[in-house]
């Protein structure tokens, strides 16, 4: 969205200097009591056929014409990078659903697509690529975002249904991303779910995945070390945000959705996600808290509006003790503070044995089993705004009094919608940077 568009609509325009580019925002009727925006960037037409090949000659032959996207999957940003920069990261690539015979069937558009982690800035009303780095693994090859294992993942299909792709046990759903100061990045993935580590030249050091999970043959180290009970995560709602501690020791990490424990049905019931804290050095959890998340109903109230549209999706660290944590349907998103010193760490308790019964995420009131839930403060309602995109993903913190946030536009391609040609017929979503000034600072420390 550009000065113009916003001109159009009858707004007074006021400049605000976010580094050294001079933009502007929509002064008056986007101005409410728990922030204002005050620039909107978005992302440019990039064929994915040339952005990839770029760095992988002839790895794609056909993008059926679908555009880089996805680009709003994490944002992160440092004190430390330049004025106006971010780092971002595209997920497995573009993928949707079609109903074949009855039930749905993941689709890939561009199988041969490879996660890469990108660092852009802003500028005017434009996000600008400045370096690209693909995520590959130790041969040095593309890990692609295939999904990993027959009967635990989704089969993968080609954008009409008909044609199953093999799965690769190397494939990645990056959701999450942070990066060190020696330019180290660590990513959530959503398959396992996992960890990994990759080096600032792109390439995997090391997958880190629940106890359980076997990974023969993939082009990296894996490491059994979560806890076994994630491996019933939801499909395609594995960990989705990460967060890195001041002094770059702490990692947290948020599970999308409740776990199908006992099974799928109390899981898409369920009120109850996990918050993880994994200590970096020596490659541990050392922390679980339980997330209970607003009455669906009541957090988006949509017509028919179910609990398992209900998602964590981003989590920024503050200080030792609190966390801004983003929660959301497709179409509303909110951003909370968790206070982790009030709530039960219930890592390695009964909780993370399959056999409890009834399980976390089948109680109604965790407090009645003695679970002190994460306490929640109220930072940002998003949907307060006017034109904020579905699906926030994103958020990053660039000082105590703003913030920002970015979208997961899927592609546009999530509908499998095709011309006669194969190619993508989509509804002409982007991929958006929106930064926030906030009415009251954060409390970093």
């Amino acid at each position: 969205m550009g000065s113009q568009d916003v001109q159009q609509r009858g707004r007074r325009l006021v400049p605000f200097l976010f580094g050294a580019t001079c933009v502007l925002f929509a002064s008056t009727d986007e101005l409410y009591a728990q922030g204002r925006i005050e620039a909107v960037y978005q992302f440019p037409a990039l064929s994915i056929k040339e952005f990839q090949n770029s760095k992988f000659p002839g790895s794609v032959t056909n993008d059926r014409k679908v555009l880089l996207g996805s680009v709003g999957s994490d944002l992160w940003r440092s004190a430390s990078d330049a004025p106006g920069e971010f780092w971002m990261v595209t997920d497995r690539g573009p993928n949707g659903q079609i109903r074949i015979d009855g039930k749905n069937r993941r689709t890939f558009w561009v199988p041969e697509f490879n996660p890469t982690i990108l660092r852009v800035k802003v500028a005017g009303d434009t996000i600008q690529v400045l370096e690209t780095i693909p995520i590959v693994g130790g041969s040095g090859k593309p890990v692609t975002g295939m999904p990993n294992l027959k009967d635990f993942d989704e089969t993968p299909y080609d954008y009409t249904g008909q044609k199953d792709f093999q799965f690769n046990v190397s494939g990645l759903d990056t959701e999450g991303l942070v990066r060190r100061k020696n330019g180290e990045f660590w990513l959530a993935d959503e398959y396992s779910p996992s960890l990994i580590r990759v080096d600032n030249k792109g390439k995997v050091v090391k997958r880190i995945v629940p106890v359980g999970i076997k990974l023969p043959g993939a082009d990296y180290v894996v490491e059994e070390k979560l806890p076994a009970i994630l491996g019933k995560r939801k499909i395609n709602r594995g960990f989705e945000g990460l967060a890195l501690s001041a002094d770059e020791k702490t990692l947290y990490t948020v599970l999308q959705s409740p776990l199908g424990n006992p099974d799928r049905n109390t899981g898409e019931e369920s009120r109850n996600t996990r918050i993880f804290v994994f200590d970096r050095e020596t490659e541990t959890v050392t922390g679980e808290y339980v997330y209970r998340f607003d009455e669906a109903m009541e957090f988006d109230p949509r017509p028919r509006m179910k609990r398992d549209e209900m998602k964590l999706s981003a989590v920024v660290y503050l200080n030792p003790t609190t966390l801004l944590v983003l929660e959301r349907t497709d179409w509303v998103a909110k951003l909370y503070t968790v206070d982790l010193g009030k709530a039960t760490n219930i890592l390695k308790s009964r909780w993370d044995d399959p056999s409890t019964s009834p399980t976390l995420e089948a109680l109604d009131d965790p407090l009645r089993s003695d679970i002190r839930v994460l306490p929640k403060s109220l930072v940002l309602d998003l949907s307060r705004f006017k034109n904020i995109p579905e699906k926030i993903e994103g958020v990053a913190v660039i000082d105590r009094n703003t913030i920002a946030i970015s979208n997961d536009n899927d592609f546009d391609s999530e509908e499998s919608k095709y011309d006669e040609q194969g190619n993508n017929i989509g509804k002409g979503k982007v991929s958006q940077i929106h930064v926030i000034a906030l009415e009251k600072p954060l409390p970093l420390r």
